[in-house]
């Protein structure tokens, strides 16, 4: 799949049809996210399967929209897995903040394979922008608390919020979090200078995403505490009655 993600940004650049291309360079043991601008730099792409598939991946949307911020009449391309284009879509179709703009990126797209469709518990992990790979089947979230109710299932997350270390990497990392202030470092939402902080710190996120999730896993794998983050944010989705539609896309797409 690399080659021919590799081929199709080459070509991109060698017509000028993009500044420069969003994805992830891999120097030795190491993966990080690069902008390419040149066709000889393509020879270290990297999809983020160091040692398993997928096991480094970042925000490259974030990333996205920074260039886009600095470069507002430039195009870019961008590396996009599926949860990576809900995100940029999401980002163009609700932001009012986003420097992204439809005429101005170009997603290059990959599909997951079945591992970490299922690792992720992904509904659909692959992109429409599908230049390599095949439209791997999605996985049906699901989790030991799956029979309780969601006002059941939020409460035995209890012992989960109190290993909080409030180190605000679940929303550092987050590729649709884009609200210029945050109201998780405010004193009149949230208490502050709290640890473990109180439950209003993880729930007021968990409201936060409920219409916005995407569901990508950058936050239970940034998170040092390893609390299971996308679980909680779907139980208050349905909660909050945001859950149905969700629901019925993740069906569509796994059919």
């Amino acid at each position: 799949m690399k080659e021919k993600i590799a081929a199709r940004v080459e070509e991109l650049l060698t017509r000028g049809e993009i500044k420069g291309f969003v994805g992830l360079r891999q120097w030795g043991e190491h993966i990080a996210p690069h902008v390419f601008t040149e066709a000889g730099e393509l020879a270290d792409l990297s999809l983020g399967d160091r040692i398993g598939p997928g096991d480094t991946r970042y925000s490259l949307v974030d990333l996205l929209s920074r260039m886009a911020g600095m470069f507002p009449h430039d195009t870019f391309g961008v590396l996009v897995r599926g949860c990576d284009e809900r995100a940029v879509q999401r980002l163009m179709t609700v932001s009012r903040v986003t420097p992204l703009h439809p005429d101005r990126v170009v997603l290059v797209g990959f599909s997951c394979p079945p591992e970490l469709a299922e690792a992720c518990q992904c509904f659909k992990p692959w992109p429409d922008a599908l230049e390599a790979g095949e439209r791997t089947p999605g996985a049906t979230a699901a989790d030991d608390l799956s029979g309780l109710d969601p006002a059941e299932r939020l409460a035995a997350f209890q012992a989960d919020f109190d290993r909080c270390l409030k180190c605000f990497g679940c929303r550092d990392v987050c590729p649709v979090c884009d609200c210029r202030e945050c109201t998780m470092e405010t004193e009149a939402m949230v208490p502050q200078r709290e640890l473990p902080p109180s439950q209003s710190f993880l729930m007021t996120r968990a409201v936060h995403m409920a219409d916005r999730c995407v569901y990508c896993g950058l936050c239970e794998q940034a998170c040092p505490a390893h609390i299971p983050l996308k679980s909680i944010y779907r139980v208050v989705a349905d909660l909050m009655g945001c859950g149905t539609a969700a629901a019925a896309g993740r069906n569509a797409y796994a059919a």
